[in-house]
């Protein structure tokens, strides 16, 4: 589904954030990400996301490299394979929380009944049952990050990319959306890649994998207050 082979990312100043990073993440595979904050687990995401470009390495997600694709096909990629939760969450303002669920449906040509319907479906699932005609200025940081992950999971994608989802939820409010997070990526055979620093988030983890210099280092997600290892 997801490989990453020898991927080096490095910014002004000569600070190197990735240093020739190589993961390969199964089919049906769900893992979180820890590390200690600026290490690069955000640079990540953006990477597999095709938001930002690798100094050098190759990210492939079907086989298919992302570099050897032009602006088009890298926005279809993503916008029929991929979902992605964002630490900012990047709900448009101007439109209602039912627009902005819908709008990975519409962009990939889903009807408006089909798309109305199965937004209707996941704000019910995320809590916010009666809110769809509000606008993102009514809602708390907590309702709002409910609505990102809405958005990144409602037209099902195969892979889901989430940068701390659970940030501003309560923990039992975290358990509920990891609890869907996990059904919606099981139900559809995808995979998933969350970055975190809730233990709560990483344990529910297939395989949980520790950023650092040396590179990724996995552990089982029952051992996430351990020692992490090759």
């Amino acid at each position: 589904m997801l490989e990453l082979r020898d991927v080096r990312k490095g910014y002004a100043g000569g600070r190197q954030v990735l240093s020739g990073l190589s993961y390969a993440l199964a089919a049906g595979e769900y893992v979180a990400v820890m590390g200690e904050s600026g290490v690069g687990k955000s640079t990540l995401l953006n990477l597999i996301a095709g938001l930002d470009v690798p100094d050098s390495g190759e990210i492939r997600i079907d086989g298919i490299a992302i570099s050897s694709l032009d602006d088009d096909a890298a926005t279809r990629l993503r916008r029929r394979r991929l979902g992605f939760v964002f630490q900012a969450f990047h709900v448009l303002p101007h439109l209602t929380l039912q627009q902005n669920v819908a709008l990975p449906l519409l962009l990939n040509g889903v009807s408006v009944k089909h798309a109305e319907a199965r937004t209707q479906d996941m704000l019910d699932a995320v809590g916010l049952h009666g809110k769809a005609r509000q606008f993102p200025r009514q809602l708390s940081g907590g309702e709002m990050q409910r609505v990102a992950i809405a958005r990144a999971l409602v037209h099902r994608p195969a892979l889901l990319l989430a940068d701390e989802p659970t940030g501003n939820l309560d923990p039992d409010t975290a358990r509920d959306i990891l609890a869907l997070m996990r059904a919606e990526i099981r139900e559809n055979g995808a995979s998933a890649m969350i970055v975190t620093h809730s233990r709560l988030a990483a344990e529910t983890a297939d395989r949980i994998l520790v950023l650092t210099q040396a590179g990724l280092h996995s552990m089982e997600p029952s051992s996430a207050g351990g020692r992490a290892h090759p």
